[in-house]
């Protein structure tokens, strides 16, 4: 593993795999009860410059349950939101705290905290990527279908940080990504390169969702206008009216196709309330592998290397 958790082009398959099956494995002890301290004495920094529900909660209960302390740092309240300097931030914190995660805009703070600190640094989202949330979708889908490798995986929507992060991750495990974006709404140059250098051929961008969706095992959608583009709400809204996941679009995918959420949705924009509830035990699934995949990545990140 890597020091820190900044991107999953950062991680190789392996890596990946190591995640997943340790989240399983601390999926398990939870859910028997079997009590854990392997970061008994740890302290998380968590920054958030972004509001959130899930990412602060799994979190913050993923440490306690590791026996570990979480300390929340609102971007309003600390003086990295009050113009220090992010390097200075990250020494500061290097000499409190055994890591640090964030959630924040620009993907270039999380690489800076990271370059100016020995401890290690996770994102909790940036406007470029969403490594914690495409790892807890893809522990979803594994336990749900087996295995990841030769599986379908179909997105819809914007070509926002879901977006790359869910074609890094599901290419790295095996999967054929295809994805329907609107024009100019494409995912990021850097992660289409990435995708269109994989030797497999397993990756396509096409403009509707009908094409992508064809025989598709999982289906995954986000909200069409992300955190800070409240402005472009209304323009948004015309561009993505085609781009729903409805029952008309799952028939075209493969019987029993999953449907995936990173939430919160927007039932009657991006998917229908209907598909919504008909697929809300394995949205809830996914919301709850965020605490099992974030305690994996915490755990193989910040424990003690001798244990």
């Amino acid at each position: 593993m890597q020091k820190d958790l900044l991107k999953l082009l950062d991680l190789t398959p392996e890596d990946i795999t190591l995640i997943l099956n340790t989240a399983d494995q601390l999926k398990y002890e939870q859910k028997h009860h079997i009590h854990t301290d392997y970061l008994k004495g740890k302290t998380l920094a968590m920054i958030f410059e972004k509001n959130s529900t899930r990412t602060r909660v799994s979190f913050e209960a993923g440490m306690f349950q590791l026996g570990g302390h979480a300390l929340f740092l609102s971007g309003k309240e600390s003086q990295i939101g009050r113009g220090e300097p992010v390097s200075d931030t990250a020494r500061v914190l290097n000499r409190y705290c055994d890591g640090i995660m964030i959630r924040t805009f620009g993907q270039e703070e999380v690489e800076e905290l990271a370059r100016n600190t020995d401890i290690p640094v996770i994102n909790g989202l940036t406007d470029f990527c969403h490594p914690c949330q495409v790892l807890a979708d893809l522990l979803t889908i594994r336990e749900h279908k087996a295995a990841l490798e030769g599986l379908k995986m179909c997105y819809i929507g914007d070509g926002n940080n879901m977006a790359n992060s869910l074609i890094v991750g599901g290419l790295k495990t095996g999967m054929e990504v295809s994805v329907a974006c609107p024009e100019g709404y494409d995912p990021d140059p850097r992660v289409l390169e990435f995708a269109r250098s994989n030797p497999a051929h397993r990756f396509s961008l096409v403009r509707t969702p009908q094409e992508a969706a064809v025989d598709a095992d999982v289906v995954l959608t986000d909200v069409w206008a992300s955190m800070g583009q409240e402005e472009e709400r209304a323009v948004r809204k015309k561009v993505f009216a085609g781009y729903q996941v409805n029952d008309e679009l799952l028939a075209l995918a493969h019987p029993g196709c999953m449907v995936q959420h990173c939430l919160p949705a927007h039932r009657g924009e991006e998917i229908t309330a209907e598909v919504f509830e008909a697929h809300a035990d394995e949205i809830f699934d996914e919301a709850e592998n965020r605490l099992h995949a974030q305690k994996a990545v915490m755990y193989l990140l910040m424990r003690d290397q001798d244990v």
